[in-house]
């Protein structure tokens, strides 16, 4: 119960300044993210104890597009991968994670996700960043991933049509796969009512362990024990901007990347002592 209290105290000071020094274009809040490491470190290291594997696999430097299966209705595998990469990688600076549309619509969580490096999830953003030097998350499940209820977990969907490939072709940047595991049980979707929630502007409304029996306190993430799981960065060498346009080999990319992530999912769940472990 201490443990739980102080991530609640923790989560409900997160970013409560009346001002910030430093802002940038996509309204990343520096002073804010600084008050806020503490508690993304207690999140990581003690809430999710997260175990990183193969961490000596992410280059230490420059621009990259970092590749992750979706995992959970919120952004908290974007949230805890781009604090462990800044960690990892200091140098490199702090990653960007997209959000897909229908969340970063939502007026109580637009706010504090584009704070701590929420952006939204578009191929201009993405290059743009990616041109600035930034390393950006991205999750090509899109909506399919976060929405998979929880017996489907760590069943990986479709990469769309190669978006993420043709990205980091155009950029001339190296494609990062990760495999997140433990995301999914932090707040497990037992259904979905879809009727009800089309009126609020959501795609359904999740009914999990916690929500909505115990009201505002079913947001609070469940203790999930964690693996994040680190690629071998795919071979883009010999290839240019004009590539991005041949759809065979994109799509062949794209295969192989879903292919490396699923396989770093599972090697994430042999990790794994246990759910809650």
């Amino acid at each position: 119960m201490e443990l739980f209290e102080e991530l609640r105290v923790r989560l409900g000071t997160l970013g409560m300044r009346e001002w910030s020094g430093e802002i940038d274009d996509f309204g990343l809040d520096l002073d804010a993210l600084e008050t806020a490491r503490p508690a993304f470190d207690f999140l990581l290291d003690r809430w999710w104890r997260a175990g990183l594997l193969h961490a000596s696999r992410v280059p230490e430097a420059g621009p990259a597009l970092v590749v992750a299966n979706r995992s959970g209705l919120l952004p908290w595998d974007g949230l805890m991968l781009a604090h462990a990469l800044e960690r990892l990688c200091p140098a490199a600076g702090r990653p960007r994670f997209l959000v897909a549309d229908w969340l970063m619509a939502l007026p109580f969580v637009h706010p504090a996700v584009v704070r701590y490096g929420g952006v939204r999830a578009c191929p201009e953003n993405t290059s743009r960043l990616l041109r600035a030097g930034a390393r950006v998350i991205a999750f090509p499940e899109g909506q399919r991933g976060a929405a998979k209820v929880f017996r489907e977990r760590y069943r990986l969907r479709r990469f769309g049509r190669g978006g993420v490939v043709r990205v980091a072709l155009r950029a001339g940047v190296p494609l990062l796969p990760v495999g997140v595991v433990g995301a999914e049980e932090v707040h497990p979707v037992l259904f979905k009512i879809t009727g009800p929630a089309r009126s609020l502007g959501l795609p359904f409304l999740p009914v999990t362990p916690t929500f909505p029996w115990l009201g505002p306190f079913g947001a609070l993430p469940l203790p999930s024990r964690w693996v994040i799981a680190f690629g071998e960065p795919l071979d883009l060498d010999g290839l240019s901007a004009e590539d991005a346009e041949d759809d065979l080999l994109v799509s062949r990319l794209t295969l192989e990347l879903r292919r490396r992530i699923a396989r770093l999912v599972d090697e994430g769940l042999k990790a794994r002592s246990g759910v809650f472990a």
